[in-house]
């Protein structure tokens, strides 16, 4: 009976099989995600080479990349062939691309709608798995000059300081805030909690001559204006 190799290196596939090649003479874009991320891990394991192990470790999350970037160290090492360097490393290549995502919003000269505030914050709060409270403070031309997280809670909530928010205002020269936070249960729908706060720090900026634009709920996928809905 014949040996199983040690292992599905890709250097021993056939050239057409080899991804590194592959984005070398045919660009980036040509490959799948399961290729890039099997140029990372270089081998697979005895069963099945790097695509294959890659294949199979998006299929497990409906081969979708940010459901992806949410799987623990721990979680990736549940596949045969991810040991602890390769969970490392693939974890370190989508937390590049998040943080690449974030560069890219934040390049948005000025905010001119919800949505436009939810291509800056969605990147920043969308996968969390657990509640963040940041504000964006504007200018009079309505760009981004400062952005902060306020707060980090667990799933069930998160403080506010009222203070904080308005000492930073003044620092930056604010004359406008932007409020966001996201709900990692996916619900759009607005606490009374949510309401309160944002009544609260829309009174005590005007005292200040500092306008709430807009508070935004946020999700993986979509996110709820309380300006849009005339609830601010």
């Amino acid at each position: 009976m014949s040996e199983k190799p040690t292992s599905f290196s890709i250097k021993n596939w056939s050239q057409d099989d080899q991804p590194r090649e592959k984005l070398r003479d045919k660009g980036r874009t040509a490959l799948s995600d399961a290729e890039l991320i099997a140029i990372l891990i270089g081998s697979g394991n005895r069963e099945e080479s790097a695509v294959a192990l890659c294949k199979r470790i998006f299929a497990s999350v409906d081969n979708n990349l940010n459901a992806l970037g949410k799987l623990s160290i721990q979680q990736l090492m549940t596949f045969k062939g991810i040991g602890e360097a390769k969970a490392i490393t693939i974890a370190a290549a989508l937390e590049l691309g998040r943080r690449r995502r974030i560069e890219d919003a934040l390049q948005l000269e000025k905010i001119t709608s919800s949505r436009s505030v939810f291509d800056v914050m969605q990147p920043i709060l969308g996968d969390l798995p657990h509640e963040e409270f940041w504000i964006l403070y504007l200018n009079n031309s309505n760009k981004v000059i400062h952005k902060s997280q306020l707060s980090k809670g667990g799933i069930t909530g998160t403080l506010v300081d009222v203070r904080l928010v308005l000492k930073n205002a003044l620092e930056v020269g604010a004359t406008a805030l932007i409020l966001c936070h996201n709900h990692p249960s996916g619900t759009l729908k607005p606490s009374q909690a949510d309401k309160d706060i944002t009544q609260k720090l829309k009174s005590a900026a005007e005292s200040l001559d500092i306008k709430v634009l807009d508070h935004l709920i946020v999700t993986q996928k979509a996110y709820f204006s309380f300006a849009d809905e005339e609830i601010l």
